[in-house]
């Protein structure tokens, strides 16, 4: 009897629970608004379970004027245009127009073309800040309408851009002004010629092309202070946004050699191809000469950096030009300088061993080579004295840069006996 009756009690309480559980409301599940952006991009489109090739395949099916129409689709299909029209052969395709047209008809329709062509460019940057838009646009165009063009119609392009931008008479304004005084300008034209003319191209010698077209007709010292506005070390300046030239900062103090890549890139660059008609190795060197010396004779540290960062061909021949004139005391001080330049920022010092034996080849007698390395020899000694009364005349709690800079000499010097040794007893 007990049994049975803990039974119902067990019978009853299960069904009163059961029943207590349905009364109880499920909560309700958790909801996440969502956008109309998200529900979209959320779904799979029906161009993305197309293949790359096939999508391509439509697209070139399309003409100009409906590829910029089908851009407006959503950001997605943007992406997907601007990468084909990126393309070599879309761009080989769409400049078939002729700019010389015998009938009025056909100058209609290459007008007509090249709007389509504008406003296709103008429609895929839609989304881009305006600075974007008018760099992307502009080195787009350019560079889809010149490829593939010969040397004597991009001279005509080039001509066209100058007239019509007024750009020659601008930058002999710049350049023959005292350097930092128009700063506003002189980024102007920085970033002009580097975003429209130069930076736009993938291959060096397109780039060289452009550089050379700006330079030509400008005097030794005009194109060396043109080099200096387009590649100089940028600095950052409250008052400007984009920055300011470190036309003081190359004569006062040690920049690092990030600072002056792009000055020693752009001088490789003219001087990997010398092939050109009034251009030669020894205006190059000239150029390079009257580089080093604007606004006024640079810090020599950053003299040894700029040719360090130009390589052993180019260093070796500023050197041995100087060599030859019998400048020795510049020489030795400048090679001090290497030398310390390679201690700082990691070069073998082997290479500077090496540079010391090819200009010691320069003079053809014993005595004039013994001259030489007891000059740089003297040299070794009266700048570590120089740093070392300069170490004394500051202190060192608040200026350890000098201080470090009288260590790194002497692990350089150091360093520099010990190959230059090893390689004679070699």
């Amino acid at each position: 009897m007990v049994r049975k009756a803990s039974r119902k009690v067990d019978r009853y309480t299960q069904t009163f629970k059961s029943q207590r559980q349905r009364r109880t409301p499920p909560a309700p599940p958790a909801r996440t608004i969502r956008t109309r952006s998200q529900c979209i991009t959320s779904s799979t489109s029906f161009f993305n379970r197309l293949p790359a090739e096939v999508f391509h395949m439509i697209l070139d099916q399309l003409s100009v004027l409906e590829i910029s129409v089908f851009s407006m689709v959503s950001k997605e299909i943007t992406q997907c245009i601007v990468d084909h029209i990126s393309t070599l052969a879309w761009r080989n395709k769409v400049i078939t127009q002729s700019f010389h047209p015998s009938t009025r008809l056909e100058l209609t329709s290459t007008v007509a073309h090249y709007r389509n062509l504008g406003l296709l460019f103008k429609r895929c940057t839609l989304l881009l800040p305006t600075k974007e838009r008018l760099k992307l646009i502009f080195s787009m165009f350019a560079q889809t309408l010149i490829a593939g063009w010969d040397e004597l119609e991009c001279h005509r392009v080039f001509n066209f851009l100058c007239e019509h931008t007024n750009l020659l008479p601008r930058m002999e304004a710049v350049i023959t002004a005292k350097p930092g005084v128009r700063q506003y300008k002189e980024l102007q034209l920085r970033l002009f010629c580097r975003r429209v003319l130069l930076d736009p191209w993938l291959t060096e010698p397109d780039c060289q092309f452009w550089l050379r077209q700006l330079l030509r007709s400008l005097p030794m010292v005009s194109q060396a202070r043109l080099l200096f506005i387009l590649y100089g070390p940028l600095l950052p300046e409250v008052s400007l946004p984009a920055g300011s030239l470190g036309w003081q900062d190359v004569v006062e103090r040690v920049l690092p050699h990030t600072a002056l890549w792009e000055l020693a890139r752009t001088v490789l660059l003219l001087n990997g191809n010398l092939q050109v008609k009034g251009w030669t190795f020894d205006s190059m060197l000239v150029v390079l000469e009257e580089l080093i010396v604007i606004p006024q004779p640079w810090h020599l540290e950053n003299v040894a950096r700029l040719l360090v960062l130009c390589g052993s061909s180019l260093c070796y021949t500023v050197l041995a030009s100087r060599a030859v004139n019998g400048r020795l005391v510049e020489i030795s001080r400048l090679i001090v300088y290497i030398i310390l330049v390679c201690e700082k920022d990691g070069y073998y010092m082997s290479w500077a061993v090496k540079l010391v034996q090819h200009i010691c080849q320069v003079f053809h007698s014993a005595p004039e080579k013994f001259c030489f390395i007891q000059h740089l020899e003297s040299m070794f000694t009266e700048i570590t004295r120089e740093f070392f009364e300069l170490s004394l005349a500051v202190n060192h709690l608040e200026d350890r840069e000098t201080f470090q800079n009288l260590c790194i000499l002497l692990d350089s010097s150091a360093r520099f006996h010990t190959k230059f040794l090893h390689m004679l007893l070699k």
